[in-house]
């Protein structure tokens, strides 16, 4: 299995990118983090960040038949970008949406998700500690995916057994 993690504009900058909203971890330490609970479970984890949309977009479709979930951090996006939105639900991807802080106890601008409606879930306001608990979410996900198809598989067996 492979999740592929996709960071919106000004996810590059953090560490030092207002601190008390954001915190002092930058990105690549929070794929380090990331990358530990995904070799522990066997799990493929491919990292992208971009500053553009339309690159983030083609990351997206990219993912279709490549990969199979995505973590994203729309960033700034989030509010604004129906593109983005239209990628994640065009795809079909089991896709967890992630923000470091809680857009609830933000600016009003901030406060409404272009993207949570087309998300498996979204976690915010955990900090950076929030990618570790969606790669777990991931993770417990792709079991479920792997016990049905275990399930399917066992049933046409049977079917196939019994039509003998």
């Amino acid at each position: 299995m492979k999740v592929v993690v996709i960071q919106g504009p000004n996810i590059n900058m953090l560490g030092s990118r207002e601190p008390g909203i954001y915190g002092r971890m930058g990105m690549d330490d929070i794929h380090r983090q990331m990358k530990i609970v995904a070799d522990e479970a066997k799990v493929e984890i491919e990292f992208f960040q971009s500053n553009f949309e339309g690159e983030i977009v083609d990351k997206i479709q990219e993912c279709q038949g490549t990969a199979d979930g995505i973590i994203i951090n729309p960033a700034a996006y989030t509010h604004t970008s129906v593109a983005i939105r239209d990628a994640i639900s065009s795809v079909q991807l089991p896709t967890i949406e992630v923000h470091i802080s809680n857009l609830a106890r933000r600016e009003e601008f901030r406060q409404k998700s272009l993207i949570s409606a087309v998300c498996s879930g979204t976690l915010m306001g955990f900090g950076a500690a929030g990618y570790h608990l969606a790669m777990i979410a991931m993770i417990n996900i792709f079991q479920q995916i792997r016990n049905a198809r275990e399930a399917q598989a066992a049933a046409a067996n049977a079917q196939a057994q019994g039509n003998e």
